[in-house]
């Protein structure tokens, strides 16, 4: 039942994504891309301010991040489609073919995307560690696929090798030291699923003190050094 629900996602987004147009499609899957990374970077450190400022006592500590996992995700796609179509308020018509090439591929792209983050976004909900069928350790996708993974390891690649300002996501550097290249090397060491099934369990065995929401902040890589500390 879990895994249908996946695929009614995936199929919806899809179709709503398709029916904009080959032109639209293509806009809207990068939309949806760049809301995923925003609000993958930020959510923590916005949840944390929450949970210290606003709501921090009962189970408010473990709400925060899914509601600011998935609001910013909502804000940061509308807002940047409401600002893309001010900038282009036109329609650009393709070719037949190209069209539908391109509404569809776009479209599975950006539905399978949303699918991802929604599951993603599970990991950090106010559940037990399992739940349906959903687990951290599975493959959720009818145990051959694992859309959560797939999305946190492309949010890791962004953050490590794409931008690069000062921050990495989910990234606490470990320094170690490469035998075969006899030089000193930082490597990521990624806990998301991780730290979350922890505070998911603790939630279901009713715990209300919980660990700072944040992941550590890696340092800035120095120049010409070792991959696995460059910042989002």
């Amino acid at each position: 039942m879990f895994d249908v629900m996946l695929l009614i996602v995936w199929g919806v987004v899809t179709w709503c994504v398709a029916g904009e147009g080959g032109f639209g499609a293509a806009v809207t899957c990068l939309v949806i891309i760049v809301s995923g990374l925003l609000a993958m970077n930020f959510f923590e450190p916005f949840a944390e301010f929450a949970q210290r400022n606003l709501m921090g006592s009962g189970e408010w500590p473990f709400r925060w991040d899914v509601i600011m996992l998935a609001g910013l995700f909502g804000l940061s796609v509308f807002g940047l489609r409401t600002l893309l179509e001010k900038l282009s308020p036109r329609y650009i018509e393709m070719n037949g073919l190209a069209h539908e090439i391109a509404r569809w591929s776009f479209g599975l792209i950006g539905g399978y995307v949303t699918m991802a983050f929604l599951l993603t976004a599970l990991h950090t909900a106010p559940l037990p560690r399992n739940f349906m069928e959903f687990r951290p350790e599975r493959a959720n996708l009818f145990g051959v696929l694992a859309p959560d993974r797939q999305w946190l390891g492309f949010t890791q690649y962004a953050s490590e090798n794409v931008f690069a300002a000062g921050r990495i996501f989910d990234g606490p550097v470990s320094d170690f030291i490469d035998d075969q290249a006899d030089e000193n090397r930082n490597t990521v060491w990624p806990s998301f699923p991780i730290r979350y099934a922890s505070r998911r369990e603790q939630f279901a065995s009713g715990g209300l003190i919980v660990a700072p929401t944040a992941a550590p902040t890696a340092p800035a890589r120095p120049q010409g050094s070792g991959s696995g500390a460059a910042g989002f």
